[in-house]
């Protein structure tokens, strides 16, 4: 990493107060250039709160670009951080209309040139894509990072109609607790405990609203931006990494958006920014990058920027099975159009006789974090287990040619299957099996049977009925060499990810005569050899400590089994934050576990549970303040049993708890 202190500008900040239009002041932090001459601005919006969680990466990013001559502006959305008003929800339209008044604001101010770009990663970035789409007239671009345009397809809830387990309660549970942490009395003044009860007041459980909406409703739809591609005029710039479950936003947005104003960009990696230099790499220039963006797009500099080629994509090279790789072998990748034509579909059909597939309710222990943030134990580790659980099906890739198996894209199955229940799920994983055996997971894909004819519908299988099931697997680039065989593994159960439904036991019946793998196979490109990046490049670091502990870390993911009983149960340590002190003196500490346990032969037996402890503390004012919180869901066979409770303390007092308990019926997912 290169930390750069000199820049063409200097640069000073200050925090504001940016008023919504019901009264409501959003707290912002602005990074400026020294300069008598209007510059443009740069915005990053959301809910983490700019005075601690991401005071430290908001240091590298938001003083560079101050440096190299733009307004670059950080805001917490209502109700978090030092914002006032209560917390919405995580697709809650009055946090987008904030967001397009705070645009409008930043153009009027009198440093401002008023041309307007926005920038986030996750939440910050698809919120940046839904105020695109309101059409502000002083956003011009935006460069959005491991979003998503579709938090029904593409988020952490629901895959394929499937309920996302571990993504749908991990989520909800953090939300809960990120949520119920107090203004800091340091930026927020005297009222900082009145607005803390009274945003306490509006907490509630996401999990809540989230199982209310199990097919592709209104909700979901009003939540993304996949029906309003039309309505974004401002340039868009696409990035994702092949590890983060978000990246097929990106081939969307690049297909459905006018090539001239998009541009996509996917690298090997995990849900960071891609100069965070967090694995796997290659880490790039990422600031620089998105400097080029700008300059182009707000200061009318022809750069050059839009002359590169529409999707710039890293197609990984064969690789042992890991769950952390520092470097992953491969090269980049130019397309010009996407869907390219250098992209030619390959089927390959399925051989053997019918075979039934009734996997143990714990298959998928093994399949990794669903969200890989770059801790050591994330991605998913050799999957010989995992496939011994499914149906294979192998295809040689040819020693003869001596060329490479390249695909770049969505795989596809077709599965011909006859199931004797009304519900079930089929999960596909296509993994890169090597001449010893072992077995790397290359991508993935989910269907919930009763979504079969579309995720805004739930219709229940006819029982003893063959039917066709086509549905796509995640977005890959993936070089299979030759002497490796390509494997399709099927399974009718994929714990944590998916939760399963009362009857799916049983499983179902493949006939492989009807059935296909379809591979987005692509030939070499002339634009391949001319992609490069400069290396990563950031401001000077906050100077956050980290103290050390006598304690030994617990692992990051155990895998407990009970063999008399048949139950088996994840352990997880989420690694979120931990412990650090700020240069402004305040202590902050986090811990948070999971676990996921399900009987191998019952459906009905899987439950989650997450536990979170917070503190913030500053020992020279004497302000202590505590939130700890517990989330758990189980099941019966009509719905989803859910049970929430919040305590939060300032010193030893208990100045707030509640506890929720719901039953939602399950209709769908």
């Amino acid at each position: 990493m290169i930390i750069r202190t000199d820049f063409p500008y200097a640069t000073a900040h200050e925090d504001v107060r940016i008023p919504m239009p019901d009264g409501v002041g959003l707290h912002a932090r602005v990074w400026r250039p020294v300069t008598d001459e209007p510059v443009p601005a740069l915005l990053e919006y959301l809910p983490d709160r700019l005075t601690d969680c991401t005071a430290p990466r908001d240091r590298q990013r938001h003083p560079w670009y101050a440096g190299h001559g733009y307004a670059s502006v950080r805001v917490d959305v209502r109700g978090h951080g030092c914002s006032g008003g209560r917390p919405g929800g995580a697709h809650d339209a009055l946090e987008i209309a904030d967001g397009a008044a705070v645009v409008e604001w930043l153009a009027a101010r009198p440093w401002c040139t008023g041309a307007v770009g926005m920038t986030g990663i996750s939440r910050g970035g698809r919120d940046a894509l839904r105020i695109a789409a309101l059409a502000p007239e002083a956003l011009k671009a935006v460069v959005t990072v491991c979003s998503t345009d579709d938090p029904y397809d593409n988020d952490s809830c629901y895959t394929g109609g499937s309920v996302l387990a571990a993504g749908m309660h991990a989520r909800s549970a953090m939300a809960l607790a990120l949520a119920a942490r107090p203004p800091d009395p340091r930026h927020a003044g005297d009222g900082w405990r009145e607005q803390w009860l009274d945003r306490l007041e509006g907490v509630e459980p996401p999990v809540h609203t989230w199982l209310s909406h199990q097919t592709r409703d209104a909700y979901w739809r009003h939540g993304g931006v996949r029906e309003e591609y039309a309505a974004i005029g401002a340039a868009v710039l696409a990035v994702g990494g092949w590890h983060d479950p978000h990246r097929d936003a990106v081939l969307r947005l690049v297909s459905h958006l006018p090539a001239s104003r998009v541009r996509g960009l996917i690298g090997p990696w995990s849900h960071q920014y891609p100069d965070r230099e967090l694995p796997p790499g290659p880490a790039i220039g990422f600031l620089q990058e998105t400097l080029r963006w700008w300059d182009h797009w707000l200061k009318g500099t022809d750069n050059g920027v839009m002359d590169e080629p529409l999707l710039r994509a890293w197609i990984s090279g064969s690789h042992p099975p890991a769950t952390v790789y520092d470097r992953l072998p491969g090269r980049w990748a130019g397309e010009k159009a996407w869907p390219s034509p250098s992209v030619v579909p390959v089927s390959y059909g399925l051989q053997g006789p019918p075979v039934t597939v009734a996997s143990p309710q714990h298959t998928g222990l093994d399949a990794g974090r669903y969200r890989p943030v770059g801790d050591d134990g994330d991605l998913p580790p050799d999957q010989r287990e995992e496939d011994a659980k499914s149906a294979c099906f192998e295809f040689p890739v040819p020693v003869d040619t001596g060329e490479p198996v390249e695909v770049l894209g969505r795989p596809s199955v077709t599965l011909r299957l006859r199931m004797d229940v009304p519900y079930g799920q089929v999960v596909a994983r296509l993994c890169d099996v090597a001449p010893d055996g072992a077995s790397t997971l290359v991508t993935r894909g989910a269907l919930n049977l009763s979504a079969r004819y579309g995720p805004d519908r739930a219709a229940p299988w006819r029982a003893g009925a063959y039917e066709d099931v086509t549905f796509a697997l995640n977005g890959i680039g993936h070089s299979f060499p030759p002497g490796h065989r390509i494997r399709l593994a099927v399974s009718s159960a994929y714990w944590p990810w998916i939760w399963p439904r009362a009857g799916s036991e049983a499983g179902w019946t493949l006939d492989p005569a009807g059935s296909t793998l379809e591979l987005p196979v692509r030939a070499a490109s002339s634009l391949d050899a001319g992609i490069a990046f400069e290396p990563p490049e950031q401001a000077e670091p906050l100077g956050v400590v980290h103290p050390e502990t006598l304690d030994a870390p617990r692992p990051e993911r155990v895998v407990v089994r009970d063999v008399a009983r048949g139950v088996w149960r994840l352990e997880v340590d989420p690694r979120h934050g931990g412990t650090r002190v700020y240069p402004d003196g305040l202590e902050y500490e986090e811990e948070a576990t999971e676990v996921y346990e399900i009987q191998q032969a019952d459906a009905l037996s899987a439950r989650t549970r997450s536990d979170w402890r917070i503190r913030l503390h500053r020992p020279e004012d004497g302000w202590d303040a505590r939130v700890e919180t517990r989330s758990e869901i189980s099941c019966d066979e009509g719905g989803f049993l859910t049970s929430d409770e919040v305590v939060c303390r300032e010193g030893e007092e208990v100045v707030f708890h509640r506890t929720w308990e719901r039953r939602l019926p399950r209709a769908a997912g």
